[in-house]
């Protein structure tokens, strides 16, 4: 059966790894629902997993007495995620880009990377600790990207 619909949830989770399965699961199925593509369920497994990972370990330090709000959309033509921890935040700008010189061998960086790569929309706010992405099912003809390319 397919849902024409768009299906808007906001939901508080604790911070723990765990938290995640539930609300991926529904996110994925609704996107299923509405006939998303294979690649699109993938790239917003992918990048909601990265976003929610990086909103539990460097945002609310695994405190499982912090939430993080999760807040999805999910329409025929479009998939909306805002991921918001508790956390001080940080400059999205200042995580240096991992496949450059030294930033190789560091570990840090590659989550913001994927979710650049497989998103059409990555903006944070301005205290860095939400994050909103878009992905569409039909890409738009330019795609803004977070992460500057380095010499």
């Amino acid at each position: 059966m397919v849902s024409t619909g768009p299906v808007n949830k906001s939901i508080s989770v604790e911070s723990t790894p765990s938290a995640i399965l539930g609300v991926y699961k529904r996110i994925l199925a609704e996107l299923k629902d509405r006939n998303f593509s294979e690649e699109d369920i993938f790239a917003v497994h992918l990048a909601f997993e990265e976003a929610f990972t990086n909103a539990i370990m460097h945002g609310n330090k695994i405190d499982p007495n912090k939430e993080v709000k999760i807040e999805y959309s999910v329409g025929s033509d479009k998939v909306e995620i805002s991921i918001t921890d508790e956390g001080e935040g940080f400059d999205p700008n200042s995580v240096p880009d991992p496949r450059y010189g030294q930033n190789l061998y560091k570990p840090q960086g590659r989550g913001l990377l994927l979710m650049n790569s497989y998103m059409d929309v990555v903006e944070f706010n301005k205290r860095g600790n939400s994050v909103h992405m878009v992905r569409y099912k039909e890409k738009p003809r330019s795609r803004k990207t977070q992460i500057p390319a380095q010499a």
